[in-house]
């Protein structure tokens, strides 16, 4: 019992100092920039070991030198009610969730489907052909910048857990501004490519204080799978998502 004790105390200490930890981090981001992120880090490992050399693009730009243009297409597209929440949008949780369920469902239906009537039946598909389901996140911008910033990738509960202590510390320590700063400085837009000031640049050979409304919707679409739109930039989906975004962009209200 004793051994037992000692080590859930152990535990325990772990778990409290590292969680000041986390809030020394988040505190001191209130005056210093990030040098790295978490994933940055593990993303610079992958391509210097990858690609036998480093390339990489980044340079921070203060809030007031990022479009405004760039930041309302950025909170059309992934997370509009942020200058309103604090922190956990618990309705697109909740949608997201639902949507989810239902791929989920429509994936074990079109397995049951594809299944083979009888083993000898020629022509049969194969149930390994079905599709997975697409995953719909419900993430906010703080909760992706909580997650990026400090965690793993690895997908656990406990990292959940630990991403929704993160984010209400963020929202607590932080204003809105210098977390959407911070998230647009770090963000990814493609193969070592982070920060809105690298991806005007990369993509449109201008600084991100001079992006239009459409080229910062094209480059707001591109966030939820950077590294393949890099390589699709006539992609049509691309193309009309963008300009569903530029339509949405004054609606939005900025922190």
């Amino acid at each position: 019992m004793k051994a037992a004790l000692r080590l859930f105390v152990c535990l325990l200490l772990a778990g409290l100092s590292l969680q000041l930890f986390f809030v020394t981090r988040i505190t001191l981001m209130a005056w210093l920039d990030p040098a790295s992120t978490s994933f940055q880090r593990s993303e610079a490992w992958r391509i210097g070991t990858a690609a036998g050399g480093l390339k990489w693009r980044q340079q921070w730009v203060g809030y007031d030198q990022i479009a405004d243009h760039l930041k309302r297409a950025v909170l059309a597209s992934e997370d509009d009610s942020f200058a309103q929440h604090s922190g956990v949008d618990w309705e697109a949780l909740r949608k997201a969730w639902q949507k989810n369920e239902k791929a989920q469902e429509q994936a074990v239906r079109r397995v049951e489907a594809a299944r083979p009537q009888s083993p000898s039946k020629p022509g049969a598909k194969s149930v390994t052909a079905a599709r997975p389901p697409k995953i719909v996140g419900g993430s906010t911008i703080t909760q992706q910048l909580a997650k990026n910033l400090l965690l793993s990738g690895e997908r656990t509960l406990l990292r959940k857990g630990q991403e929704l202590v993160l984010t209400v510390t963020l929202e607590w320590l932080l204003p809105k501004e210098r977390i959407l700063e911070i998230y647009l400085n770090s963000v990814e837009w493609g193969e070592g490519v982070f920060g809105a000031e690298a991806a005007a640049q990369h993509y449109f050979r201008k600084s991100a204080a001079q992006l239009n409304a459409y080229e910062a919707a094209r480059l707001a679409v591109m966030l939820p799978a950077p590294k393949r739109f890099e390589k699709l930039p006539r992609s049509p989906y691309l193309a009309n998502r963008a300009q569903t975004i530029a339509a949405r962009m004054a609606d939005v209200e900025l922190p």
